[in-house]
């Protein structure tokens, strides 16, 4: 089974001490004193592509765009048992929207051999969910969103469970080759081993500029998008929270009171 993952470098603000600035520009954080990881949900989707490498056999191919730091993500990636990478760079790439990401993306698939297609079900810097699906769309294939598990039933079908509200599992078959974007709690990703980091290290990462995507300027960026970023802010501070004291009847006295105040009643 040949399964592509697409992996993504993001800001590490797991620890509440990080700052989050905005640079210069406002359409941009000010990376300088940041650290990045893998994409919590992209982590989930590579250890599920190992299992199922480790259960049918087969190759992962990596796809990540970004920049040369990106580098580290992938090879992280290589060390767990992925087996070649892929990744997009060109500085005109930048300010695309998920759309036009997915768009790109997908010239990294076009002529590979695959059964199976993963991605993260959501980036944790960004928030966006629709790359995916959107990619699935563009290659033709059937698709499943929030995926939280995974069975081979046949050489040409999947079981596979979707989280949905209120803890509830949704069972699906779906034929392959398909596209999934995997929910995080899937599976317990792995740490990469001293042999996996040494083997990743002397892999060759392929590398790919717009010439090579065969897609022109007004084709990404800002130029090929239908969303374009204008700016961030971050939000305002508002009011403290006033925690009412006392029992059920003098606190709900004290609550009508604030919302006559407040004009709300």
């Amino acid at each position: 089974m040949n399964i592509v993952v697409l992996v993504k470098q993001v800001p590490d603000t797991s620890d509440p001490e990080t700052e989050v600035i905005i640079d210069s520009t406002g359409r941009g954080i000010d990376e300088s004193k940041l650290s990045f990881v893998i994409n919590d949900a992209d982590n989930y989707a590579v250890e599920e592509a190992v299992r199922l490498k480790e259960k049918h056999g087969g190759e992962i191919t990596l796809v990540c765009l970004g920049r040369e730091s990106a580098n580290q993500v992938i090879r992280m990636a290589l060390a767990k048992g992925a087996d070649s990478a892929i990744r997009l760079d060109d500085e005109k790439f930048s300010y695309s929207d998920p759309i036009t990401t997915a768009k790109i993306l997908k010239t990294a698939l076009d002529g590979l051999d695959y059964d199976l297609v993963l991605t993260g079900c959501m980036a944790s810097d960004d928030g966006y969910t629709a790359i995916g699906v959107a990619l699935a769309k563009m290659l033709g294939l059937p698709h499943a969103a929030m995926v939280k598990s995974v069975e081979v039933i046949g050489d040409n079908k999947m079981k596979i469970g979707r989280e949905l509200e209120g803890g509830l599992m949704e069972m699906n078959e779906v034929d392959m080759p398909c596209l999934l974007t995997i929910q995080t709690g899937i599976n317990e990703p792995r740490y990469a081993s001293f042999k996996g980091i040494r083997e990743a290290s002397r892999k060759e990462i392929k590398v790919m500029d717009l010439a090579a995507t065969g897609l022109s300027e007004e084709e990404v960026g800002e130029a090929g998008s239908k969303a374009v970023m204008a700016q961030y802010s971050v939000p305002e501070v508002g009011e403290l929270a006033e925690i009412l004291e006392g029992d059920a009847s003098e606190t709900s006295a004290k609550l009508a009171e604030i919302l006559k105040e407040k004009g709300l009643v």
